[in-house]
């Protein structure tokens, strides 16, 4: 996940993945690719911009898909957010968190909304640019 002065970078899938349609930018792991190297790689193939991980904020199986997703926080580094990958990705928004719920089906993971809450909140959120 990135956050950003207040929001939060999500993707419009190209094809819904099950119910989702909306999600943050993510894919599968490549062999030998830990989850914050994917949570880089995944951010600039998908989006277009770089970033630096910060943090593992959990995993769990997705309700949505029942796949196995790892959560990494990531601070942005550089780049504008674009449909980078149009074969995968329709569409890039930045949200403001009351909007998640509206686009993400069975709501957000809880430690990833304790820690978009708090980074959203500060009152330098573009510190975690």
């Amino acid at each position: 996940m990135i956050a950003h002065a207040g929001r939060a970078l999500l993707i419009r899938r190209a094809s819904p993945a099950g119910a989702l349609l909306w999600t943050f930018p993510s894919g599968k792991l490549d062999p030998g690719e830990s989850a914050s190297d994917a949570a880089v790689r995944e951010a600039a193939e998908e989006a277009g911009v770089s970033v630096a991980p910060l943090v593992v904020l959990g995993s769990r199986l997705h309700p949505a898909t029942g796949w196995r997703v790892v959560y990494v926080a990531c601070r942005l580094l550089d780049g504008v957010a674009y449909a980078a990958s149009p074969r995968e990705v329709a569409e890039v928004r930045w949200v403001r968190p009351a909007e998640l719920d509206g686009l993400v089906p069975g709501g957000v993971y809880p430690p990833v909304r304790v820690w978009l809450s708090k980074v959203l909140a500060a009152p330098h959120a573009s510190c975690w640019r």
